[in-house]
Parts: C-alpha cells; sequence; structure tokens
C-alpha cells in the first residue's frame, strides 16, 4: 500500500494472483500494460470525484477496475455519482484510440497496438455492467435513484447485481458444456468475487441506508439555504419511524404530513425528526404518532 495525493493505493488480492500467474506464464509485458490501464481508469474517477468536492481516502485496484472509498458515499447527487462513474471508462475510451491510431501509424507494432486497445474496450465495457461496485453497476444506481426510494435503490440494486454474478458465473461454464474446452477461469474467478461481493452488500443494506440517514443533515442545510420545494411524504400515525425514513428520496427534501381522519386534522413533521428519531438511542420501530408527544 503506497499514499499519494492524500489517497491509500492499494493492490486487491485477485489483482495478485492474477499478477503472480502471469508473471509464472511468462506474460509480465502484458500483466504491466494491463495494470497501468488500471490504473489511469481509476485516476480518472480520481479526478472526477476530486473535482465534484468528495473527499477520495483510499483506492484498491482490481484486475477490472477498482473500488474508491469516499467520505460522501451515501450523500452525493445523483449526477455526480453518474459523471464519476463514466469517468474511467472514458479513460478507456482515448487509451484505446491512442494505441489504435500508434498501430495505424506504425508506432507500435501492430499486433502490440491490437493488444492494447482491445484490453482497453474490454475492461471499459466490462466495467459497464450493471454489476456492483463495477461502473455500470453505480450508474444503475444513480438511474435507479430517479424511479424509487433510497432504499428501494439499494434493494434492487443488490438484487440485480446478485442475479448478473449468478449468470457471469454460468457463462463461465458454457464452454465446457456446449464444447467440452474446459470454463473459462478468469470469467469464474470474476464472477465469483461479485458474487461474495454483492451478498456483502445485500446483508449491509442496513449499514448502507443508516449512512444515507447521516448523510439528510446536509440536504436539509441546502434545502434551507436556497429555498428548495419540499416533496410531501403522507402517513398514518401508526407507521413506524424507520418505514417512513425508508420512503426518503434521494436529493429530495421531504416534509411529513401526519393525517388522523378521526381527528379531522393534519400534523407536520420536517424530515430532520425523522432522521433524529432513527439515529437517536430511541427504538426506531415506534410509531409515528409518538414523536409528536
Amino acid at each position: 500500500m503506497i499514499k499519494w495525493k492524500g489517497i491509500r493505493w492499494s493492490i486487491h488480492p485477485l489483482f495478485v494472483i492474477i499478477m503472480l500467474g502471469s508473471v509464472a506464464t511468462g506474460y509480465f509485458a502484458e500483466l504491466f500494460t494491463l495494470f497501468l490501464l488500471v490504473f489511469v481508469h481509476e485516476l480518472g474517477h480520481v479526478i472526477a470525484a476530486r473535482s465534484c468536492g468528495w473527499t477520495v481516502r483510499e483506492v484498491k485496484l482490481l484486475p477490472f477496475g477498482g473500488v474508491a472509498e469516499v467520505d460522501e458515499a451515501g450523500g452525493v447527487p445523483a449526477k455526480e455519482e453518474a459523471f464519476v462513474a463514466i469517468a474511467g471508462p472514458l479513460q478507456n475510451v482515448w487509451m484505446g484510440l491512442a494505441a489504435w491510431g500508434c498501430g495505424e501509424l506504425g508506432i507500435w507494432a501492430a499486433e502490440w497496438a491490437e493488444y492494447v486497445w482491445k484490453a482497453n474496450v474490454m475492461i471499459g465495457l466490462f466495467n459497464l455492467l450493471p454489476i456492483h461496485p463495477l461502473d455500470g453497476g453505480k450508474l444503475l444506481q444513480a438511474g435507479l435513484s430517479r424511479l424509487v426510494n433510497y432504499y428501494k435503490m439499494l434493494i434492487w440494486s443488490a438484487r440485480i447485481s446478485l442475479i448478473l454474478s449468478i449468470a457471469m458465473l454460468g457463462v463461465s461454464f458454457l464452454p465446457l458444456l456446449l464444447r467440452q474446452d474446459g470454463i473459462q477461469l478468469n470469467l469464474l474467478i470474476v464472477g465469483v468475487f461479485l458474487l461474495l461481493t454483492n451478498w456483502t452488500y445485500y446483508r449491509n443494506i442496513p449499514f448502507l441506508f443508516y449512512r444515507f440517514l447521516i448523510h439528510r443533515g446536509r440536504l436539509a442545510m441546502k434545502a434551507l439555504a436556497t429555498g428548495k420545494i419540499a416533496t410531501p411524504i403522507i402517513v398514518s400515525g401508526g407507521q413506524s419511524v424507520l418505514s417512513v425514513a425508508r420512503l426518503f428520496r434521494r436529493e429530495q427534501y421531504h416534509l411529513i404530513y401526519l393525517v388522523e381522519p378521526h381527528r379531522g386534522e393534519v400534523r407536520v413533521l420536517p424530515e430532520q425528526t425523522i432522521v433524529e428519531g432513527c439515529l437517536s438511542e430511541s427504538n426506531p420501530g415506534r410509531a409515528v404518532a409518538e414523536l409528536f408527544r
């Protein structure tokens, strides 16, 4: 692990395994090139994240990209998340075009140029698969955020990622089933990694959701400073505080309307009260009506 520009850079054990295998089989030059391509890919994410004001703590390099740890996770606008996500594959676009151009102009040997531009295509397209934590998975989350509340976004992005990870494992066995050629080992290893990662992600959804709630204070301050129009959420007094919090949408500030037909009145709560009700030591499963007492 090294620290550069205030960011910890490390290599994931999966990359180390592939590196050792490449050295043992005499493909060191190809491996080093792959490492550089992945590094520049991830550097694109870092530059984009910092341009948005994010604080990047650590970057772990994988054979197909990397995973960045940022302080703002769970509290950034969807458009920023999409911008940072697409910044990585865009690096593969210009690097691939540059490699192709070097081959066409005779600057590089044709075979080497072909290897480099194909490697960029592979890395770029693979990262666009809608699987967490790939760039496509982040784009999926940003898109789902526009359609459903944040909690459902976490649930559905995890489910889609798990299904596609299992499908990737199935594809790795296709050569064995169809042509008796053996399995695609690299795809199998990556598929297992993504499956385990997304199973952990699915189990950590409660933690990820609470992290989202912690960042809601920033949205509230922004809404108050800019005069943003609040989005209403209509609930009954018997609903739990946590169930109401799960209705919160990304980038929208909410006012909670408690409707009690038998009393003929409507009472209003700011969303901060719901957030505090979830994050405090009190029971988040208690009824919303109790917050008025």
